[in-house]
């Protein structure tokens, strides 16, 4: 069984129940998330050996924390217990024109105010196959990024694969540091995803004659977005999400994956989607990509996988994809009619 091992911060996540503004409620939900967090729950729901690396306080909501990932199989034995704080993200749940509203409230957390030392790297990678990470670690601060940096050495020394989802936060750095911090770990990276708007506001790589906001897609800008980026930091394959978000309720869902050894470009299908809840839908795309290659599916099969992966995630409450291998399969084959089964 493949073991792929993911790091990042795991937070708190507060919301109004159903479309309710912040403002107006008075009732908060209560669950977790978190970028590599949700990634890891998606591995160990397809049958993989999903090991998720943060730090946490030893009270009882990190305590919480750990047992939302336990209950779908993700191996936490990895994670540093200390610090004081757990990260809370509140958000406010978009719908039709109105879009949706995330705050962080994630300073000082546990992992925030980790240090290199905390991880050891040698240990965590034993007999693992691939390491996960996103670009919103490293936006934690200086020493996440020598975290990420230390981390990536790591795995390159017991040879393993590397993906990185870029996912560049302005709320938690600018693109100057994003540029900076990013250009120094993609040179370790393999396969890297993206959406839209990342390989812009990181590295300046812009897709040509398309509006996200009015979603238009041109597959030739996505293309040469692509092959710029493996260019410039010699991935072997990079993947990039292609949302057109019609409403907050409506979107247009697809992806591309360029294999760079080979030279092909590999676009899937694209699916309707009329969301539930859209937080996480990137992170199981990763986690539906990551999966496929694993398990030695082909370029075009991997990102038929991947996004019908994430189209289901639309579907489900909450960060984390509760969606099986067998359920994702389906899609990809064609089954979309959302009949109940019996």
């Amino acid at each position: 069984m493949p073991k792929v091992v993911t790091f990042g911060e795991l937070m708190v996540r507060l919301q109004p129940y159903n479309y309710e503004r912040f403002v107006q409620a008075d009732h908060l939900e209560f669950s977790f998330g978190g970028g590599e967090a949700n990634v890891a729950v998606s591995l160990a729901n397809y049958g993989l050996d999903a090991v998720y690396v943060t730090k946490l306080p030893a009270h009882a909501i990190g305590q919480a924390a750990v047992n939302s990932l336990r209950r779908y199989g993700v191996d936490t034995s990895m994670i540093v217990r200390g610090g004081d704080r757990i990260g809370i993200y509140y958000n406010e749940k978009g719908a039709s024109q109105r879009g949706s509203v995330c705050i962080y409230d994630r300073a000082h957390s546990a992992i925030q105010e980790s240090t290199p030392s905390d991880f050891d790297w040698d240990v965590i990678f034993e007999g693992a196959d691939w390491f996960h990470f996103t670009g919103i670690t490293p936006a934690l601060g200086p020493n996440m990024v020598d975290a990420c940096r230390d981390a990536c050495k790591a795995a390159k020394a017991h040879g393993l694969k590397i993906s990185c989802d870029l996912n560049y936060r302005g709320k938690l750095w600018s693109r100057q540091q994003a540029r900076e911090a990013m250009t120094d770990l993609c040179q370790y990276v393999d396969v890297c995803i993206s959406n839209e708007e990342d390989a812009k506001d990181v590295f300046g790589i812009e897709a040509e004659a398309t509006d996200i906001y009015a979603g238009e897609i041109n597959r030739e800008g996505y293309k040469s977005v692509a092959r710029q980026l493996a260019d410039r930091f010699g991935f072997e394959k990079v993947a990039i999400t292609l949302r057109e978000s019609r409403s907050a309720s409506d979107n247009g869902w697809s992806a591309m994956l360029f294999d760079a050894v080979g030279n092909e470009y590999h676009f899937s299908k694209k699916y309707d989607l009329h969301i539930v809840d859209r937080v996480g839908g990137g992170d199981s795309f990763g986690g539906g990509l990551i999966y496929a290659l694993l398990t030695g599916k082909g370029n075009q099969r991997a990102v038929e996988f991947a996004v019908a992966a994430s189209a289901l995630k639309h579907t489900v409450e909450g960060d984390y994809n509760m969606v099986t291998a067998a359920e994702v399969e389906k899609l990809a084959d064609g089954d979309g009619s959302g009949r109940i089964q019996r």
